[in-house]
Protein backbone atom coordinates (compact mmCIF):
# COMPACT_ATOMS: atom_id res chain seq x y z
CA UNK A 1 0.00 0.00 0.00
CA UNK A 2 1.13 3.56 -0.59
CA UNK A 3 -0.13 6.98 0.42
CA UNK A 4 -0.78 9.44 -2.38
CA UNK A 5 -2.16 12.97 -2.68
CA UNK A 6 -5.59 11.51 -3.20
CA UNK A 7 -5.65 8.80 -0.53
CA UNK A 8 -4.25 5.33 -0.05
CA UNK A 9 -3.73 3.26 -3.18
CA UNK A 10 -2.50 -0.27 -3.83
CA UNK A 11 0.83 -0.68 -5.57
CA UNK A 12 1.36 -3.78 -7.70
CA UNK A 13 4.87 -5.20 -7.70
CA UNK A 14 5.30 -6.79 -11.10
CA UNK A 15 7.67 -9.55 -12.14
CA UNK A 16 8.29 -9.32 -15.86
CA UNK A 17 7.93 -12.44 -17.96
CA UNK A 18 10.86 -14.05 -19.72
CA UNK A 19 10.70 -14.47 -23.52
CA UNK A 20 10.10 -18.20 -22.98
CA UNK A 21 7.12 -17.50 -20.71
CA UNK A 22 5.78 -14.91 -23.12
CA UNK A 23 6.05 -17.40 -25.96
CA UNK A 24 3.96 -19.98 -24.15
CA UNK A 25 0.66 -18.32 -24.97
CA UNK A 26 -1.42 -18.19 -28.16
CA UNK A 27 1.05 -15.77 -29.76
CA UNK A 28 3.56 -18.62 -30.02
CA UNK A 29 2.01 -19.67 -33.35
CA UNK A 30 2.78 -16.29 -34.91
CA UNK A 31 6.00 -15.33 -36.71
CA UNK A 32 8.87 -13.37 -35.24
CA UNK A 33 8.98 -10.02 -37.02
CA UNK A 34 12.38 -8.56 -37.83
CA UNK A 35 12.43 -4.85 -38.67
CA UNK A 36 15.18 -3.78 -41.05
CA UNK A 37 16.88 -5.82 -43.80
CA UNK A 38 20.37 -4.55 -43.18
CA UNK A 39 23.33 -6.72 -42.15
CA UNK A 40 22.09 -7.38 -38.61
CA UNK A 41 18.43 -7.84 -39.55
CA UNK A 42 19.37 -10.35 -42.24
CA UNK A 43 21.64 -12.14 -39.77
CA UNK A 44 18.67 -12.41 -37.41
CA UNK A 45 16.65 -13.94 -40.24
CA UNK A 46 19.43 -16.45 -40.87
CA UNK A 47 19.47 -17.57 -37.25
CA UNK A 48 15.68 -17.79 -37.17
CA UNK A 49 15.73 -19.92 -40.32
CA UNK A 50 18.36 -22.25 -38.84
CA UNK A 51 16.27 -22.63 -35.69
CA UNK A 52 13.16 -23.39 -37.71
CA UNK A 53 11.30 -20.36 -36.32
CA UNK A 54 8.79 -18.67 -38.60
CA UNK A 55 9.58 -15.03 -39.35
CA UNK A 56 8.87 -11.99 -41.50
CA UNK A 57 11.53 -9.44 -42.39
CA UNK A 58 10.17 -5.93 -42.99
CA UNK A 59 12.30 -3.38 -44.85
CA UNK A 60 11.13 0.21 -45.26
CA UNK A 61 13.33 0.81 -48.30
CA UNK A 62 12.72 -0.37 -51.82
CA UNK A 63 15.74 -2.67 -51.73
CA UNK A 64 17.61 -4.86 -49.29
CA UNK A 65 19.97 -2.89 -47.05
CA UNK A 66 18.60 0.42 -48.25
CA UNK A 67 20.60 2.39 -45.69
CA UNK A 68 23.84 0.66 -46.67
CA UNK A 69 23.10 1.58 -50.28
CA UNK A 70 23.12 5.25 -49.26
CA UNK A 71 26.85 4.97 -48.51
CA UNK A 72 27.57 2.33 -51.13
CA UNK A 73 30.53 4.35 -52.44
CA UNK A 74 32.37 4.10 -49.09
CA UNK A 75 34.79 1.29 -48.31
CA UNK A 76 34.73 -0.24 -44.83
CA UNK A 77 38.03 -1.10 -43.18
CA UNK A 78 36.94 -4.45 -41.76
CA UNK A 79 37.56 -7.36 -44.15
CA UNK A 80 34.86 -9.75 -45.23
CA UNK A 81 35.80 -12.34 -42.63
CA UNK A 82 34.35 -10.02 -39.96
CA UNK A 83 31.37 -8.89 -42.03
CA UNK A 84 29.65 -12.22 -42.69
CA UNK A 85 27.46 -13.77 -40.00
CA UNK A 86 28.14 -17.45 -39.25
CA UNK A 87 24.55 -18.66 -39.74
CA UNK A 88 24.23 -16.60 -42.91
CA UNK A 89 27.44 -18.15 -44.25
CA UNK A 90 26.16 -21.67 -43.58
CA UNK A 91 22.87 -21.02 -45.39
CA UNK A 92 24.57 -19.36 -48.34
CA UNK A 93 27.22 -22.04 -48.77
CA UNK A 94 24.55 -24.74 -48.63
CA UNK A 95 22.95 -22.94 -51.58
CA UNK A 96 26.17 -23.00 -53.60
CA UNK A 97 27.36 -19.46 -52.82
CA UNK A 98 31.06 -18.72 -53.14
CA UNK A 99 32.31 -16.40 -50.41
CA UNK A 100 34.28 -13.31 -51.44
CA UNK A 101 37.94 -12.97 -50.51
CA UNK A 102 38.00 -12.98 -46.71
CA UNK A 103 40.69 -10.27 -46.63
CA UNK A 104 38.91 -7.90 -48.99
CA UNK A 105 37.60 -4.57 -47.65
CA UNK A 106 34.23 -4.16 -49.37
CA UNK A 107 32.42 -1.00 -50.28
CA UNK A 108 28.83 -0.74 -49.14
CA UNK A 109 27.70 -1.61 -52.67
CA UNK A 110 29.94 -4.69 -52.75
CA UNK A 111 28.65 -5.78 -49.37
CA UNK A 112 25.10 -5.73 -50.77
CA UNK A 113 25.86 -7.36 -54.10
CA UNK A 114 28.20 -10.07 -52.84
CA UNK A 115 26.57 -10.92 -49.52
CA UNK A 116 23.37 -9.24 -48.38
CA UNK A 117 21.31 -9.50 -51.58
CA UNK A 118 22.13 -13.22 -52.10
CA UNK A 119 21.26 -13.87 -48.45
CA UNK A 120 17.92 -12.07 -48.70
CA UNK A 121 17.08 -14.04 -51.85
CA UNK A 122 17.20 -17.27 -49.80
CA UNK A 123 14.26 -16.06 -47.70
CA UNK A 124 11.91 -15.43 -50.62
CA UNK A 125 8.63 -13.74 -49.75
CA UNK A 126 9.51 -13.66 -46.06
CA UNK A 127 11.36 -10.44 -46.96
CA UNK A 128 8.93 -7.59 -47.63
CA UNK A 129 10.37 -4.45 -49.19
CA UNK A 130 8.73 -1.04 -49.09
CA UNK A 131 7.14 -2.02 -45.78
CA UNK A 132 7.58 0.74 -43.21
CA UNK A 133 6.63 0.11 -39.59
CA UNK A 134 4.98 3.14 -37.98
CA UNK A 135 3.96 1.76 -34.58
CA UNK A 136 4.21 -1.29 -32.32
CA UNK A 137 1.90 -2.19 -29.45
CA UNK A 138 0.23 -5.21 -27.86
CA UNK A 139 -3.04 -6.44 -29.30
CA UNK A 140 -5.75 -4.78 -27.20
CA UNK A 141 -3.25 -3.42 -24.66
CA UNK A 142 -1.84 0.06 -24.34
CA UNK A 143 1.32 0.64 -22.32
CA UNK A 144 -0.55 1.05 -19.03
CA UNK A 145 -2.46 -2.23 -18.99
CA UNK A 146 -0.57 -5.08 -17.29
CA UNK A 147 -2.54 -8.25 -16.46
CA UNK A 148 -2.11 -10.87 -19.18
CA UNK A 149 -0.01 -8.55 -21.28
CA UNK A 150 2.75 -11.01 -22.10
CA UNK A 151 0.23 -13.56 -23.39
CA UNK A 152 -1.10 -11.44 -26.25
CA UNK A 153 0.61 -10.87 -29.61
CA UNK A 154 2.48 -7.78 -30.64
CA UNK A 155 0.52 -5.53 -32.97
CA UNK A 156 2.53 -3.94 -35.79
CA UNK A 157 1.04 -1.10 -37.79
CA UNK A 158 2.46 -0.32 -41.23
CA UNK A 159 2.52 2.95 -43.16
CA UNK A 160 -0.22 1.75 -45.53
CA UNK A 161 -2.55 1.03 -42.60
CA UNK A 162 -2.02 -2.72 -42.67
CA UNK A 163 -1.64 -4.40 -39.28
CA UNK A 164 0.37 -7.54 -38.52
CA UNK A 165 0.72 -9.67 -35.42
CA UNK A 166 3.91 -11.23 -34.07
CA UNK A 167 5.09 -13.44 -31.21
CA UNK A 168 8.28 -11.37 -30.82
CA UNK A 169 10.02 -8.42 -32.45
CA UNK A 170 13.67 -7.98 -33.34
CA UNK A 171 14.14 -4.31 -34.17
CA UNK A 172 17.22 -3.93 -36.37
CA UNK A 173 16.02 -0.73 -38.03
CA UNK A 174 19.22 1.14 -37.23
CA UNK A 175 19.68 4.88 -36.84
CA UNK A 176 20.73 6.02 -40.32
CA UNK A 177 17.42 7.75 -40.96
CA UNK A 178 17.59 9.78 -37.73
CA UNK A 179 20.73 11.91 -37.90
CA UNK A 180 21.66 14.31 -35.15
CA UNK A 181 20.92 17.96 -35.68
CA UNK A 182 23.47 20.59 -36.70
CA UNK A 183 22.85 22.69 -33.61
CA UNK A 184 25.53 22.40 -30.93
CA UNK A 185 23.22 21.92 -27.93
CA UNK A 186 21.35 18.94 -29.29
CA UNK A 187 18.61 21.26 -30.59
CA UNK A 188 18.25 22.29 -34.24
CA UNK A 189 20.15 25.46 -35.06
CA UNK A 190 17.87 28.40 -35.82
CA UNK A 191 17.02 28.17 -39.51
CA UNK A 192 18.52 24.71 -39.89
CA UNK A 193 15.39 23.26 -41.45
CA UNK A 194 14.95 26.17 -43.86
CA UNK A 195 18.34 25.68 -45.54
CA UNK A 196 19.49 22.52 -47.33
CA UNK A 197 22.02 20.70 -45.17
CA UNK A 198 23.56 17.48 -46.47
CA UNK A 199 24.09 14.69 -43.98
CA UNK A 200 27.18 12.58 -43.53
CA UNK A 201 29.09 10.91 -46.35
CA UNK A 202 27.77 12.43 -49.57
CA UNK A 203 29.33 10.86 -52.67
CA UNK A 204 31.65 13.82 -53.18
CA UNK A 205 33.82 12.18 -55.85
CA UNK A 206 30.94 10.44 -57.61
CA UNK A 207 27.22 11.08 -57.91
CA UNK A 208 27.32 14.30 -55.84
CA UNK A 209 30.45 15.81 -57.39
CA UNK A 210 28.65 18.58 -59.29
CA UNK A 211 27.08 19.79 -56.07
CA UNK A 212 30.45 20.31 -54.42
CA UNK A 213 33.18 20.91 -56.98
CA UNK A 214 34.08 24.58 -57.19
CA UNK A 215 31.84 25.43 -54.24
CA UNK A 216 32.66 26.72 -50.76
CA UNK A 217 31.91 23.80 -48.42
CA UNK A 218 31.54 23.64 -44.63
CA UNK A 219 31.82 20.27 -42.86
CA UNK A 220 30.62 20.19 -39.24
CA UNK A 221 31.65 17.32 -36.95
CA UNK A 222 34.75 15.80 -35.39
CA UNK A 223 34.31 12.12 -36.23
CA UNK A 224 35.50 9.84 -38.95
CA UNK A 225 32.58 10.49 -41.27
CA UNK A 226 33.60 14.16 -41.23
CA UNK A 227 37.21 13.18 -41.91
CA UNK A 228 36.14 10.95 -44.79
CA UNK A 229 34.19 13.76 -46.42
CA UNK A 230 36.96 16.29 -45.86
CA UNK A 231 39.56 14.07 -47.52
CA UNK A 232 37.29 13.50 -50.50
CA UNK A 233 36.59 17.23 -50.84
CA UNK A 234 40.32 17.93 -50.75
CA UNK A 235 40.64 16.02 -54.04
CA UNK A 236 38.28 18.43 -55.81
CA UNK A 237 39.93 21.36 -57.60
CA UNK A 238 38.94 24.95 -56.77
CA UNK A 239 36.87 23.83 -53.77
CA UNK A 240 37.48 25.88 -50.59
CA UNK A 241 36.89 23.73 -47.51
CA UNK A 242 36.09 24.79 -43.94
CA UNK A 243 35.95 22.31 -41.08
CA UNK A 244 34.13 23.29 -37.87
CA UNK A 245 34.37 21.47 -34.54
CA UNK A 246 33.30 22.32 -30.99
CA UNK A 247 36.56 21.18 -29.42
CA UNK A 248 39.52 23.48 -28.92
CA UNK A 249 41.70 21.33 -31.19
CA UNK A 250 41.37 18.40 -33.60
CA UNK A 251 43.59 15.98 -31.68
CA UNK A 252 40.81 13.46 -31.11
CA UNK A 253 40.02 13.30 -34.81
CA UNK A 254 43.68 13.06 -35.79
CA UNK A 255 44.09 10.12 -33.43
CA UNK A 256 47.44 8.59 -32.66
CA UNK A 257 49.00 8.61 -36.10
CA UNK A 258 51.49 5.76 -36.45
CA UNK A 259 50.95 4.88 -32.78
CA UNK A 260 47.18 4.55 -33.21
CA UNK A 261 45.74 1.19 -32.14
CA UNK A 262 43.84 1.20 -35.44
CA UNK A 263 46.46 1.86 -38.13
CA UNK A 264 43.85 2.76 -40.73
CA UNK A 265 42.36 5.31 -38.39
CA UNK A 266 45.79 6.69 -37.65
CA UNK A 267 46.55 7.03 -41.35
CA UNK A 268 43.26 8.84 -41.86
CA UNK A 269 44.07 11.34 -39.14
CA UNK A 270 47.59 11.86 -40.45
CA UNK A 271 46.32 12.70 -43.94
CA UNK A 272 43.73 15.07 -42.53
CA UNK A 273 46.31 16.86 -40.37
CA UNK A 274 48.51 17.45 -43.42
CA UNK A 275 45.64 19.17 -45.25
CA UNK A 276 44.86 21.37 -42.26
CA UNK A 277 48.48 22.35 -41.65
CA UNK A 278 48.99 23.12 -45.35
CA UNK A 279 45.93 25.38 -45.40
CA UNK A 280 44.01 23.21 -47.87
CA UNK A 281 41.36 22.80 -45.16
CA UNK A 282 40.55 25.72 -42.85
CA UNK A 283 39.86 24.51 -39.31
CA UNK A 284 37.50 26.44 -37.04
CA UNK A 285 37.65 25.33 -33.40
CA UNK A 286 35.27 26.22 -30.58
CA UNK A 287 32.47 26.35 -33.16
CA UNK A 288 28.99 25.91 -31.62
CA UNK A 289 26.46 26.09 -34.45
CA UNK A 290 23.64 28.40 -33.39
CA UNK A 291 22.04 29.82 -36.55
CA UNK A 292 21.90 29.05 -40.27
CA UNK A 293 20.74 31.81 -42.64
CA UNK A 294 20.33 31.94 -46.40
CA UNK A 295 21.83 35.19 -47.70
CA UNK A 296 22.65 36.70 -51.10
CA UNK A 297 26.29 35.70 -50.51
CA UNK A 298 25.49 32.10 -49.61
CA UNK A 299 24.67 30.10 -46.48
CA UNK A 300 25.83 31.90 -43.34
CA UNK A 301 26.49 29.59 -40.41
CA UNK A 302 26.87 31.38 -37.08
CA UNK A 303 28.49 29.94 -33.96
CA UNK A 304 27.72 31.17 -30.45
CA UNK A 305 29.81 29.53 -27.75
CA UNK A 306 28.71 29.20 -24.09
CA UNK A 307 30.32 32.55 -23.25
CA UNK A 308 28.31 34.30 -25.96
CA UNK A 309 31.24 34.82 -28.36
CA UNK A 310 30.19 34.57 -32.01
CA UNK A 311 31.98 33.60 -35.18
CA UNK A 312 30.57 32.90 -38.62
CA UNK A 313 31.40 31.44 -42.00
CA UNK A 314 29.59 31.84 -45.34
CA UNK A 315 29.60 28.92 -47.77
CA UNK A 316 27.66 27.35 -50.62
CA UNK A 317 27.17 23.86 -49.16
CA UNK A 318 26.97 22.48 -45.61
CA UNK A 319 27.64 18.86 -44.60
CA UNK A 320 26.42 17.88 -41.15
CA UNK A 321 28.57 14.96 -39.97
CA UNK A 322 27.28 15.12 -36.41
CA UNK A 323 26.25 11.50 -35.99
CA UNK A 324 22.94 9.75 -35.40
CA UNK A 325 20.55 8.90 -32.62
CA UNK A 326 17.97 6.12 -32.16
CA UNK A 327 14.31 6.82 -32.84
CA UNK A 328 12.19 4.83 -30.37
CA UNK A 329 8.91 6.49 -31.34
CA UNK A 330 7.49 3.40 -33.07
CA UNK A 331 7.73 1.58 -29.73
CA UNK A 332 6.18 4.33 -27.61
CA UNK A 333 3.36 2.01 -26.48
CA UNK A 334 5.82 -0.66 -25.35
CA UNK A 335 7.48 -0.78 -21.95
CA UNK A 336 11.08 0.19 -22.63
CA UNK A 337 13.74 0.67 -19.98
CA UNK A 338 16.13 3.10 -21.66
CA UNK A 339 19.31 4.54 -20.23
CA UNK A 340 18.71 8.31 -19.84
CA UNK A 341 22.07 9.20 -21.38
CA UNK A 342 22.69 6.80 -24.25
CA UNK A 343 19.19 5.57 -25.11
CA UNK A 344 20.32 1.93 -24.97
CA UNK A 345 18.88 -0.52 -22.48
CA UNK A 346 19.85 0.42 -18.94
CA UNK A 347 21.73 -2.87 -18.52
CA UNK A 348 23.79 -2.38 -21.68
CA UNK A 349 24.75 1.26 -21.11
CA UNK A 350 27.72 0.76 -18.75
CA UNK A 351 29.16 -1.89 -21.08
CA UNK A 352 29.25 0.43 -24.11
CA UNK A 353 29.86 3.80 -22.45
CA UNK A 354 32.15 5.61 -24.93
CA UNK A 355 33.84 7.38 -22.02
CA UNK A 356 35.15 4.00 -20.89
CA UNK A 357 35.14 1.72 -23.93
CA UNK A 358 36.35 1.62 -27.50
CA UNK A 359 34.91 -0.75 -30.07
CA UNK A 360 37.37 -3.46 -29.12
CA UNK A 361 36.81 -3.35 -25.37
CA UNK A 362 33.02 -3.71 -25.21
CA UNK A 363 32.28 -6.83 -23.10
CA UNK A 364 30.31 -9.74 -24.47
CA UNK A 365 26.57 -9.19 -24.13
CA UNK A 366 23.40 -10.78 -25.37
CA UNK A 367 19.74 -11.34 -24.65
CA UNK A 368 19.89 -10.49 -20.95
CA UNK A 369 21.45 -7.07 -21.53
CA UNK A 370 19.14 -6.35 -24.47
CA UNK A 371 15.90 -7.26 -22.69
CA UNK A 372 13.25 -4.68 -21.87
CA UNK A 373 10.35 -4.93 -19.41
CA UNK A 374 8.33 -5.68 -22.57
CA UNK A 375 9.09 -9.41 -23.02
CA UNK A 376 9.79 -10.39 -26.59
CA UNK A 377 10.90 -6.97 -27.89
CA UNK A 378 14.59 -6.45 -28.66
CA UNK A 379 16.36 -3.55 -30.32
CA UNK A 380 19.57 -4.94 -31.80
CA UNK A 381 22.45 -3.75 -33.92
CA UNK A 382 23.46 -0.12 -33.93
CA UNK A 383 20.04 0.89 -32.59
CA UNK A 384 20.75 -1.08 -29.42
CA UNK A 385 23.75 1.18 -28.74
CA UNK A 386 21.71 4.38 -28.71
CA UNK A 387 24.15 7.27 -29.02
CA UNK A 388 27.23 5.23 -28.15
CA UNK A 389 29.61 5.23 -31.14
CA UNK A 390 31.38 1.98 -30.30
CA UNK A 391 29.34 -0.48 -32.35
CA UNK A 392 30.82 -3.25 -34.50
CA UNK A 393 28.80 -5.33 -36.93
CA UNK A 394 30.29 -8.49 -35.43
CA UNK A 395 28.77 -7.44 -32.11
CA UNK A 396 25.36 -7.16 -33.74
CA UNK A 397 25.68 -10.66 -35.18
CA UNK A 398 26.35 -12.09 -31.73
CA UNK A 399 23.43 -10.11 -30.31
CA UNK A 400 20.93 -11.66 -32.71
CA UNK A 401 22.39 -15.14 -32.28
CA UNK A 402 21.78 -14.83 -28.53
CA UNK A 403 18.29 -13.33 -28.91
CA UNK A 404 17.13 -15.98 -31.39
CA UNK A 405 18.46 -18.76 -29.17
CA UNK A 406 16.39 -17.32 -26.31
CA UNK A 407 13.29 -17.14 -28.49
CA UNK A 408 13.85 -20.80 -29.34
CA UNK A 409 14.05 -21.62 -25.63
CA UNK A 410 17.74 -22.55 -25.80
CA UNK A 411 18.91 -20.51 -22.83
CA UNK A 412 22.24 -22.27 -22.54
CA UNK A 413 23.19 -21.07 -26.02
CA UNK A 414 21.56 -17.68 -25.47
CA UNK A 415 23.76 -16.95 -22.47
CA UNK A 416 26.93 -18.43 -23.91
CA UNK A 417 27.91 -15.13 -25.51
CA UNK A 418 31.29 -14.99 -27.22
CA UNK A 419 32.72 -11.90 -28.90
CA UNK A 420 35.71 -12.22 -31.20
CA UNK A 421 36.42 -8.53 -31.59
CA UNK A 422 38.86 -7.58 -34.33
CA UNK A 423 41.57 -5.89 -32.29
CA UNK A 424 44.17 -8.26 -33.68
CA UNK A 425 42.59 -8.70 -37.09
CA UNK A 426 41.00 -5.60 -38.50
CA UNK A 427 43.40 -3.48 -36.49
CA UNK A 428 46.48 -5.23 -37.86
CA UNK A 429 48.93 -2.94 -39.60
CA UNK A 430 49.87 -5.79 -41.94
CA UNK A 431 46.28 -6.05 -43.11
CA UNK A 432 46.01 -2.32 -43.73
CA UNK A 433 49.32 -2.16 -45.59
CA UNK A 434 48.34 -5.08 -47.79
CA UNK A 435 44.99 -3.51 -48.58
CA UNK A 436 46.56 -0.16 -49.39
CA UNK A 437 48.61 -1.90 -52.06
CA UNK A 438 45.45 -3.38 -53.55
CA UNK A 439 42.98 -0.53 -53.49
CA UNK A 440 44.64 2.47 -51.93
CA UNK A 441 43.92 3.64 -48.44
CA UNK A 442 40.28 2.82 -47.93
CA UNK A 443 37.92 5.38 -46.52
CA UNK A 444 34.73 4.03 -45.11
CA UNK A 445 31.82 3.93 -42.76
CA UNK A 446 29.92 1.27 -41.04
CA UNK A 447 26.62 2.34 -42.33
CA UNK A 448 23.69 1.07 -40.35
CA UNK A 449 26.16 0.22 -38.86
CA UNK A 450 28.51 -2.30 -40.03
CA UNK A 451 31.78 -3.28 -38.76
CA UNK A 452 34.86 -1.20 -38.69
CA UNK A 453 35.22 1.20 -41.53
CA UNK A 454 38.36 2.96 -42.39
CA UNK A 455 37.12 6.37 -41.63
CA UNK A 456 34.37 5.23 -39.42
CA UNK A 457 31.00 6.53 -38.90
CA UNK A 458 28.25 5.14 -36.88
CA UNK A 459 24.58 5.60 -37.03
CA UNK A 460 24.66 5.73 -33.31
CA UNK A 461 27.36 8.29 -32.97
CA UNK A 462 27.27 11.09 -30.47
CA UNK A 463 26.23 14.60 -31.39
CA UNK A 464 29.59 15.87 -32.52
CA UNK A 465 31.54 12.74 -33.24
CA UNK A 466 29.62 11.71 -36.32
CA UNK A 467 31.45 8.42 -36.09
CA UNK A 468 32.96 5.85 -33.85
CA UNK A 469 36.26 4.28 -33.15
CA UNK A 470 35.35 1.27 -35.09
CA UNK A 471 32.28 1.99 -37.03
Amino acid sequence: MSDSCCGTVAVEIEQFATPQQAASGPANDLPVVVIGAGPVGLAAAAHLAERGLDFLLLEAGDRVAASVAQWGHVRVFSPYRYNIDAAARRLLEADGWTAPDSDWLPTGAELIDDYLAPLAKLFGDKVRLGTKVTAISRLGYDRVRTTGREQVPFLIRLADGTELQARAIIDASGTYTSPNVLGASGLPAHGEHEVFVDHALPDVLGADRDRYEGKRVLVVGAGHSAATTLLALAELPDTPITWAIRAGDAGRTYGGGEADALPARGALGTRLRVHVESGRIQLLTGFFTHRVDATDQGIQVISRDPSGHEQSVTVDQVVSATGYRPDHSIASELRLDLDPVLGSTRALAPLIDPNRHSCGTVPAHGVDELAHPEPGYYAVGVKSYGRAPTFLMATGYEQVRSVVAALAGDWEAARDVQLDLPETGVCSSNLVEAQEQRVGLATGITGGLLAAPLPLTTVGASAESGGSCCG
